[in-house]
């Protein structure tokens, strides 16, 4: 991890926090979150948590740069926060919430809960179009006994995942894989001009037809790649995926399995650009978003 990471005086003074994340949502200047007036100033720095709160002249309400964000009321200093944003959006296999317990010296709970509030900040909805050029589709299966492998396997959670060449990907858990949500899913997210590569498993091949091309490579025969036919790059992302669960989450229940996606599917999509960018984009989603812990 790079010295420089967690430096950055937003991330030790409160102060210097605020107005950093008043710079991100405001760029050209506070905006009132009431009424949407420019004509607000700052009134004074809040308690020993150093919050700055803003005034608008217009409606004359208070407010801070928190208000309307994944922030707002949290008992966490905000300088935490940016910490935790950081790691998680810098650490391609994850960040667990231990190791924020320790490293931000906040509460097991309260770590566990602000990691899933930045997971819901990553989820990237709605998607803005759909994948083109040459889609790679391939699923997965988390979790279950050790022994036991692929299709089918026991109690293993299937995850579904659409990759785009030199592009996004987009995965989501699968209650069951048949040819019928498998044909949901792609239709749902890939463009009927794309090429589609996917292994040899039957249903894919129905519905392959509704697209440019299709191409497969038959596993069961130990063929991986045949011209430019191949699952390469959506296995490549499984493999970055499953060594993130296991080896720093260890464990991941079915019921927050999503939430996970959403944050490796965020980190995959920004790896073309730096830590600093990619964590600034994280926090510019905060805005509108706020995750309750029931």
């Amino acid at each position: 991890m790079s010295k420089n990471l967690l430096s950055g005086k937003h991330l030790n003074d409160e102060t210097a926090a605020y107005e950093h994340l008043a710079k991100i949502r405001w760029p050209e200047g506070p905006i009132c979150v009431h009424c949407q007036s420019k004509k607000v100033y700052t009134l004074n720095v809040a308690g020993p948590s150093k919050r700055v709160v803003l005034k608008c002249a217009t409606c004359r309400k208070q407010f801070s740069a928190t208000v309307g964000t994944i922030f707002e009321r949290s008992h966490i200093p905000l300088s935490k926060w940016f910490m935790a944003f950081q790691l998680m959006a810098s650490s391609k296999k994850g960040m667990s919430a231990h190791q924020l317990h320790r490293m931000l010296q906040i509460t097991y709970k309260s770590a566990w809960f602000l990691a899933h509030r930045i997971r819901h900040v990553m989820k990237q909805t709605p998607f803005g179009g759909k994948l083109g050029g040459i889609v790679e589709a391939d699923e997965a299966y988390i979790g279950g006994k050790s022994h036991t492998r692929g299709r089918g396997a026991d109690k293993k959670i299937t995850v579904f995942a659409l990759v785009e060449r030199g592009g996004k990907v987009r995965s989501f858990t699968m209650p069951l894989v048949t040819s019928v949500n498998l044909k949901r899913a792609i239709h749902e997210h890939v463009e009927k001009s794309a090429t589609l590569m996917t292994d040899e498993l039957p249903g894919y091949k129905k519905i392959g037809k509704d697209f440019a091309e299709h191409h497969t490579v038959n596993h069961s025969k130990k063929e991986y790649v045949r011209g430019a036919a191949s699952t390469n790059t959506v296995e490549g992302y499984f493999s970055l995926l499953k060594r993130g669960l296991t080896g720093t989450y260890h464990h991941v229940s079915a019921r927050h399995l999503h939430r996970y996606l959403d944050e490796f599917n965020f980190r995959y999509n920004a790896r073309t650009v730096n830590d600093a960018i990619r964590n600034h984009g994280a926090i510019r989603a905060t805005e509108g978003k706020r995750l309750q812990y029931r």
